[in-house]
């Protein structure tokens, strides 16, 4: 009997080891509205410097499928061919099911996911945030017609309150799920968009697990986390050498100047060339007191075709007489990166000795920061 009761344990240990190995890949099983049969589903990474198309499948029956694997989870974006819009969803090796609305891609459900469960977590703290931020859009835009300034400050700082609650309650997820890629790609999201501390930020990327900080998510944060901290008011700027508009090569440390701007601007970009003027009566007053200026431009987009031209085009209508450089890669440009841009017009005023000691100042108050300096 006792050998028997041996035996019987041994088996379901086996059998329990078995149940617990890891999946070998994801199978996504999802559901929509037989309307949509024909149409294709494309399943895309959502890694922003490499965008790519990781599976499709055509509706059938109101049903589609997806199967594969992936080294680890990652935020990947699900969308229809040929209709707006987009569902996110961190794809991981396991039964995954879906039932998609063709209405809103957004208000899917998923089930099936350690990961996505987490993430609808989240998309409870943002979901409303969407919500408010259409309605007192809409309330803005009506006080902006009005031309009543008061009212659109109001709306604002409203606004900016409601946000600030919910990042605060995402700061609180994040904490509490520290062992999912999920958590990293909301922190991720923070960062770029300046709604947390960098600081705060490395607490919080330290909290995490090793699989989360070894993920591309974590690799990603950080990256951002260091050139955050090089580019921090109080840091020298970081050192870079790009080529100029006739191929030679600048390097930032050769300028020589009591005061040195750094502005990363673009042809393509439309508040960039709207605040060029500023700049331009900025450089024209100052520069005789010491003030020197090195466009950094992050020409390049895909949609451009003719980068290099359309650069020195607006170099000259828009009469920018300073230091322009670029490697013509969009926000892949490498001193970008290393000033972790991500959006333009952005601006670094640099010391004598290459210290940081303002960011994104622009029109009066740009001015006002150099009267300050060298008047």
């Amino acid at each position: 009997m006792i050998k028997k009761l041996m035996l019987l344990a041994f088996i379901i240990l086996v059998a329990s080891c078995k149940n617990e190995e890891t999946k070998e890949g994801y199978v996504i099983n999802g559901s929509i509205d037989k309307s949509m049969d024909g149409k294709t589903f494309i399943l895309r990474n959502a890694d922003t410097q490499n965008s790519t198309v990781a599976d499709s499948s055509v509706v059938k029956d109101g049903k589609v499928t997806f199967t594969g694997k992936v080294d680890a989870p990652d935020l990947y974006v699900m969308s229809i061919d040929g209709m707006p819009g987009g569902m996110p969803i961190i794809l991981e090796n396991e039964n995954i099911s879906i039932q998609f609305y063709k209405d809103s891609l957004q208000s899917s459900s998923v089930t099936g996911s350690h990961e996505n469960d987490i993430f609808k977590v989240f998309k409870d703290v943002s979901d409303p945030i969407r919500a408010k931020n259409q309605a007192m859009g809409q309330e803005f835009m009506a006080a902006r017609t009005a031309g009543d300034t008061a009212k659109m400050k109001t709306i604002q700082e409203e606004f900016q309150k409601i946000v600030d609650a919910a990042n605060q309650k995402n700061i609180d997820i994040i904490k509490k799920h520290n062992d999912v890629v999920t958590s990293a790609a909301f922190l991720e999201n923070m960062i770029k968009n300046k709604a947390i501390d960098i600081t705060e930020a490395q607490e919080l990327y330290d909290n995490f697990t090793d699989p989360v900080k070894n993920s591309r998510i974590g690799k990603s944060i950080n990256d951002l986390l260091v050139s955050g901290k090089a580019t921090a008011i109080g840091s020298v700027a970081p050192d870079f050498t790009a080529p100029n508009p006739e191929g030679n090569m600048l390097t930032l440390s050769d300028l020589k100047g009591k005061v040195t701007i750094i502005d990363f601007w673009a042809a393509w970009c439309g508040p960039c060339r709207r605040e060029n003027p500023n700049v331009v009566k900025v450089y024209e007053k100052y520069h005789d007191k010491g003030l020197e200026i090195i466009g950094v431009s992050l020409d390049g987009n895909p949609r451009q075709k003719d980068a290099k031209g359309e650069w020195l085009a607006a170099i000259e209508k828009d009469g920018l007489t300073w230091h322009q450089v670029s490697n013509l890669q969009y926000f892949n440009d490498p001193v970008a990166k290393k000033y972790n841009i991500q959006s333009i017009p952005a601006t670094f005023i640099l010391d004598a000795e290459g210290k940081i000691i303002a960011k994104n100042l622009r029109g009066p108050e740009l001015e006002a920061k150099m009267a300050e300096l060298l008047n």
